[in-house]
């Protein structure tokens, strides 16, 4: 199990797999980052690059 804060804040979730992690952290990121979640400016590339990037820190934590 591992645990990795919030990318935005200093909120942590657990996960034993990157998915998982990301999973538990949806609950969070609709309650303190709900602008992110609505953001209508966000692209596909946009998520792929917080996949990739947070997937990253998963694996290296």
């Amino acid at each position: 199990m591992k645990t990795l804060k919030c990318d935005l804040c200093e909120h942590e979730a657990q996960g034993e797999t990157f998915e998982a992690w990301m999973e538990a952290l949806k609950p969070h990121y609709f309650t303190a980052h709900p602008e992110v979640m609505a953001d209508p400016t966000k692209t596909q590339d946009d998520m792929e690059k917080w996949m990739s990037e947070n997937k990253a820190r998963f694996e290296s934590a």
